[in-house]
């Protein structure tokens, strides 16, 4: 699909990857874009000034109809819950879906037809590494991973049976400015209270890839204008990983501190949590796609940015 010059929306475009996402579509391919959220997590100064904005919750099907409409070409679906929102898994797990289905129906009523998902790595809960896209079973051990492969089921339904052409896009961690809720923020705020200590989750020796926001962004326009199947699912992150204790360190770095580490033990830093994850990219990079930067250069990029940002 070229995006140049495309009606898009983006659900969720006041967050991490929406504002970034919305912005690049703005400014690379002349897009008419639309954002649409609710504004529970995201910041509306995060949107760009030119981009069209519309408050909507999108649980809600009436508020989902005045943001998806006929003149779209693609919608771009970002929005929605994280562990971190509800203390009731029902709740993130039926809201979750909802919106998917909510942005789905709506399109088929109105004649939209290319949708954009941003999936999680969390599909595959603790499987080998680097994990491929055709690994299985498919066994998630948190409620939004489970939310995530039941939205990506929905997707198929769409996608095979109503003809919506589809990308789903299992990301890796996603870092960088605008960034909260998340390790790098979390230790910068921390060690802004207590230059001297920083508490760690677990036993600091979780290993993930991370990929910038922007590097995000990059692949996935370019598997939206490259995949052309029906349903295209990819995974996005870097070839390497990066432990708990060396984003430790790197943020102390960025910051001229050197704190003392306090673990709260364990392999895990909550319930649900996958202490070791690396997708396989190969898929990407054979569609013309290559991880720019290592896991521990994003890292570093996302705390440079958050540190100078969080002050």
């Amino acid at each position: 699909m070229d995006l140049t010059g495309t009606s898009a929306l983006v659900t969720g475009g006041a967050g991490l990857i929406g504002s970034h996402l919305a912005a690049t579509l703005e400014d690379e391919y002349d897009a008419d874009v639309r954002v649409a959220d609710d504004l529970s997590k995201g910041d509306r100064e995060r949107v760009p000034d030119d981009v069209e904005f519309v408050r909507a919750d999108v649980t809600d099907p009436d508020e989902v109809a005045e943001a998806v409409t006929p003149d779209l070409d693609v919608v771009f679906h970002l929005a929605a819950y994280t562990d971190t929102n509800f203390e009731d898994d029902r709740t993130l797990f039926e809201e979750n879906t909802g919106m998917t289905y909510n942005v789905l129906e709506r399109m088929a009523e109105v004649g939209v037809d290319s949708f954009a998902f941003t999936s999680s790595s969390t599909v595959y809960g603790e499987a080998p590494r680097p994990t491929p896209e055709d690994y299985a079973p498919l066994e998630p051990i948190s409620i939004y991973g489970s939310s995530k492969l039941a939205d990506e089921a929905l997707i198929s339904t769409y996608a095979k049976s109503y003809g919506v052409q589809s990308w789903a896009f299992r990301f890796a961690n996603i870092v960088g400015p605008r960034q909260r809720g998340n390790v790098i923020p979390d230790f910068i705020q921390k060690l802004r209270e207590t230059p001297d200590t920083l508490e760690i989750l677990g036993n600091g020796r979780q290993e993930k890839s991370y990929l910038h926001v922007s590097d995000c962004v990059d692949a996935i326009t370019h598997v939206v204008e490259h995949g052309e199947r029906d349903l295209n699912t990819y995974n996005l992150g870097s070839r390497t990983t990066t432990s708990v204790n060396r984003i430790a360190d790197i943020v102390a770095d960025e910051m001229g501190l050197d704190p003392e580490y306090e673990y709260t033990g364990g392999d895990r830093g909550w319930t649900g949590d996958v202490p070791k994850m690396r997708l396989s990219v190969e898929k990407l990079s054979a569609l013309g796609w290559e991880p720019p930067a290592s896991s521990d250069d994003a890292v570093r990029r996302a705390a440079r940015d958050l540190v100078e940002e969080l002050t």
